[in-house]
């Protein structure tokens, strides 16, 4: 079955992952619509950067196919751009005049992939599929570090503190005496952290700490 050509604009459904595709060139817009569509991605097309920054970007799993050489903004201002606004949406480069030094700050500024045109589509494709699931593993590990940290505001400035200790490695006896608490005062407010951190183990509770960045102040 073929699909219906779809405006670049038209709403994709929930959780279905995009391709953003920026090049002032429409033939090469249209070419790689056609090739992402041809494996069932989902695309939007934008002839310049600030036409890409006026659009509601859905909030899926995606990346942006962006020329390095646009009219106004250049692609890799354009990255710059996207990083100052904590937009970390990962970019596969494309130009027809790639040199070293370009290529080189692409790369460190974070592209997944820089494409000399005219490339290989399997290599377009491959370039695609892999930075799409950069992104979902992205947005994954920020999902479980959101729901970490609305846990962790149900704790107590006092079960902060225990927290931070247990999860540096001390026993109830050492937090105890860091705290000048009674050890069955620790043991309790250990219990509300357990339960509040929805942890099944001291040792799940170490690690959602570790992932939350969770330090013990040493004075």
């Amino acid at each position: 079955m073929t699909e219906r050509p779809k405006s670049s604009h038209e709403p994709v459904s929930a959780n279905e992952p995009i391709v953003f595709v920026i090049d002032d060139d429409e033939s090469m817009r249209r070419a790689l619509s056609n090739l992402f569509q041809s494996v069932g991605l989902k695309v939007e097309v934008f002839g310049s950067a600030p036409e890409m920054l006026r659009s509601k970007l859905p909030d899926v799993a995606s990346c942006l196919v962006l020329d390095i050489r646009l009219p106004g903004l250049s692609g890799l201002d354009f990255q710059t751009e996207l990083a100052k606004a904590n937009i970390h949406i990962p970019i596969i480069f494309m130009t027809g005049h790639g040199d070293i030094p370009m290529t080189v700050r692409a790369m460190k500024s974070g592209a997944v992939d820089f494409l000399t045109k005219p490339f290989r589509d399997q290599d377009m494709l491959d370039a695609a599929v892999m930075a799409i699931e950069r992104d979902r593993k992205r947005r994954e590990a920020d999902q479980i570090v959101g729901s970490l940290q609305t846990l962790l505001e149900t704790l107590t400035p006092r079960e902060r503190e225990v927290l931070a200790l247990v999860s540096s490695g001390l026993m109830n006896k050492q937090v105890a005496a860091e705290l000048g608490l009674a050890e069955i005062t620790v043991k309790i407010h250990r219990g509300h952290i357990m339960k509040k951190m929805g942890a099944r183990s001291l040792a799940d509770l170490v690690r959602k700490a570790e992932i939350l960045g969770i330090r013990r102040n040493k004075s």
